[in-house]
């Protein structure tokens, strides 16, 4: 069953090439009402970006399985990126400047999840075509919100 819920989001990137290298890292939080549901296998959940992260239009859900966690976005920013602990996987980023390839190499993920919501720890870092780009970290906490 799909419910309404509040979803907590911390993300933090630290950028390891270009002009931007060595720089403090950047933290953006959100708080943001989206929906949630559980099943035994996996959660999700779903938001809708703002401008505060720079994808205002477009749709995020993060489907949370024990060993792995998917991120679909859609609309203005389209890409699906797949954090598996020990694994490097490779996704399109589409963007309305173009679309380029790149690199999700998942260092971290922990999850904890269950009927009355759950918790994301995720660190992992991101290349564009091999170059490594940036390390970040996701803490996410979402929970169904009663009527």
């Amino acid at each position: 069953m799909i419910s309404p819920a509040m979803i907590t989001i911390r993300g933090t990137q630290h950028n390891v090439s270009g002009p931007e290298a060595g720089s403090d890292p950047t933290t953006v939080e959100l708080v943001t009402e989206g929906a949630c549901s559980y099943h035994p296998d996996f959660s999700q959940f779903t938001y809708q970006e703002s401008e505060l992260t720079g994808m205002a239009g477009t749709t995020t859900t993060f489907r949370v399985e024990k060993e792995q966690i998917t991120m679909l976005r859609e609309g203005t920013v389209t890409s699906q990126m797949l954090f598996q602990p020990g694994k490097k996987n490779t996704f399109l980023y589409e963007t309305p400047f173009g679309t380029m390839t790149m690199g999700v190499d998942t260092r971290r993920l922990k999850v904890e999840t269950g009927e009355n919501g759950g918790k994301l720890d995720l660190q992992y870092n991101v290349d564009v075509d091999g170059i490594p780009l940036s390390r970040n970290t996701f803490l996410i906490s979402w929970k169904p919100q009663v009527s």
